[in-house]
């Protein structure tokens, strides 16, 4: 099952929006804060974004205070704060909870899936990735510490593109 079926998330710009709107892409959904030792992951990120968004793929970011208080801004804090520190262009959702009885739907369908170490279940920290290919079907899981542009992320990504 897709996991955007019937599954909304409000932009960080405002708005609510249909995530079946990705359908037929390539997306890297990545759980993000703005006051984390792995925030620079956000370059490599908007990099992919440059590098495939022609392809039918795109980056999204997902806001999340959970991890001891690493996102606290409000949406306008965190859209400046991303643009003007990392030029990030691709779509921002509003802030979020990615674990517990707050956790976002998209997220409860997230974590069904396994990484590569058979890591499943609750998000592990800040920059946690899962590719989800053309059919809304997770594809990959990435651990927090995996960096975007790491060849197994990138492989990964060709792949589903190559599907198309």
């Amino acid at each position: 099952m897709s996991v955007y079926e019937n599954t909304r998330i409000a932009s960080l710009q405002g708005g609510d929006a249909d995530l079946a709107q990705y359908e037929g892409r390539a997306v890297l959904i990545v759980n993000v804060a703005s006051k984390c030792g792995l925030t620079p992951q956000y370059t490599a990120l908007e990099e992919l974004q440059k590098q495939y968004a022609a392809r039918g793929f795109t980056v999204l970011g997902v806001p999340c205070n959970q991890f001891m208080g690493q996102e606290p801004g409000s949406a306008d804090e965190i859209a400046e704060f991303c643009s003007a520190t990392y030029g990030v262009t691709f779509p921002m959702t509003e802030k979020v909870d990615v674990n517990g009885a707050d956790r976002h739907p998209l997220y409860a369908k997230l974590v069904e899936t396994a990484d590569a170490e058979g890591h499943s279940g609750d998000i592990r920290w800040n920059f946690e990735k899962f590719l989800v290919g053309r059919s809304g079907d997770v594809v990959a899981r990435f651990s927090p510490q995996t960096v975007p542009d790491a060849p197994e992320v990138v492989a990964a990504i060709e792949k589903e593109l190559g599907a198309a």
